[in-house]
């Protein structure tokens, strides 16, 4: 839903309960990402790429909401201007968020500030289908590179973009936030104190959106590659390492195949996690999301990563947030600590196996077929 194209009333109610879910300064910025979209700089094009370095070293592929008000709203805010150079194939949306944090250029060609020496990191927030062909141009040229979700759309950009962080000693993350939300870490920890199988359940409510929205274009991946992605890749997560394979994907589904769907895991422990998502008009809110769990003497519920309610036997804790909080700072933040530091890294098997998983889902939601699918081999 366009909120700058509705009555004054449904704007003032937008901002004051996204006051209250999310504080007042990011939903300022969440505002002003929305105008960013309609801003318009007639007659200007992209400027050339400057030949002496500045100090800036940080480039964004991709100036759409997200970039606006979540990538390069957090490296400025905690790193300063350090943003060097910015790309989109719409020079408008570019030249805004060049503007708002202080870029030294924008461009609508990717190669320009994929090869620009000065550039040492960068933030793919793109078209899906572009997500590894970038990371893969960058990794060979040496850069650290954070992929937002998904990193791939099939499974040989899965298997070149592997080859090339193998090849090249890439320094990659994606840009999968919720384990990397406070609660996340805290459900993650309390989970893997318990022994035994785990029963994971999530209900998620997401936007309806229109049947010729980009997501749906063939190349894109569609809700499943570009939504649901974020709880399959979650999910795996929750299950130890060790546990997790193989797999098997038993999906359900009704008319279209990535929306209005439910999919279940057996892992090869015996954990199950079930994701039921739901998309049917708007919700005001954004997203909902419930999860519930339970292993060993454990029982846990975790709603919209601003509550999570653990019990242990006869103890009860609950954690709280202020605001909701689904992680997007700390992966961020983390991904800009990537250059010096390795170990901040995704690592090679991560990559593959929360892809891999990803595109499996798909395809056993397209087809309405059980599928079973193994671990990663470095062979």
């Amino acid at each position: 839903m366009d909120y700058t194209q509705q009555k004054i009333r449904v704007k003032i109610q937008k901002v004051v309960r996204y006051v209250r879910l999310f504080g007042l300064i990011r939903t300022l910025t969440k505002v002003q990402a929305h105008y960013h979209m309609k801003k318009e700089f007639p007659g200007r094009r992209s400027q050339p790429v400057p030949v002496a370095s500045t100090g800036k070293h940080v480039g964004i592929l991709g100036c759409g909401k997200f970039a606006y008000a979540n990538v390069a709203y957090y490296v400025h805010k905690n790193f300063g201007a350090v943003i060097r150079g910015v790309m989109d194939t719409d020079l408008n949306k570019a030249i805004s968020l060049a503007q708002r944090y202080r870029a030294d250029y924008y461009t609508t060609s990717a190669d320009e500030l994929i090869n620009d020496p000065h550039i040492d990191l960068i933030y793919i927030v793109s078209n899906h289908a572009s997500h590894a062909e970038y990371a893969i141009a960058a990794i060979r040229l040496g850069k650290a590179v954070h992929i937002e979700k998904p990193h791939i759309v099939n499974e040989d950009q899965l298997i070149r973009l592997c080859a090339a962080i193998r090849e090249h000693s890439g320094r990659v993350r994606l840009g999968f936030n919720r384990p990397e939300s406070p609660l996340g870490i805290r459900l993650k920890r309390q989970l893997d104190a318990q022994a035994g199988p785990a029963m994971i359940n999530w209900f998620v409510a997401g936007h309806a959106i229109e049947a010729d929205h980009w997501y749906f274009a063939e190349e894109e991946g569609g809700r499943i590659l570009g939504n649901l992605c974020h709880w399959i890749d979650f999910t795996l997560r929750l299950i130890p390492v060790k546990n997790r394979f193989p797999i098997q994907i038993i999906p359900t589904r009704f008319h279209q195949s990535d929306c209005d769907i439910s999919v279940s895991y057996v892992f090869g422990d015996g954990s199950i996690g079930t994701i039921t998502f739901s998309a049917k008009g708007h919700t005001f809110e954004g997203v909902r999301e419930t999860m519930n769990a339970h292993k060993g003497n454990l029982l846990a519920s975790l709603t919209d990563f601003e509550t999570l309610r653990v019990d242990v036997n006869s103890t009860i804790s609950r954690k709280r947030l202020w605001f909701r909080d689904h992680g997007h700072k700390d992966s961020i933040i983390k991904s800009y600590l990537m250059r010096d530091k390795e170990s901040n890294q995704d690592n090679l098997a991560t990559i593959w196996e929360s892809g891999y998983l990803i595109l499996k889902t798909k395809e056993a939601l397209d087809s309405a077929t059980v599928i079973s699918v193994t671990g990663f081999s470095d062979s």
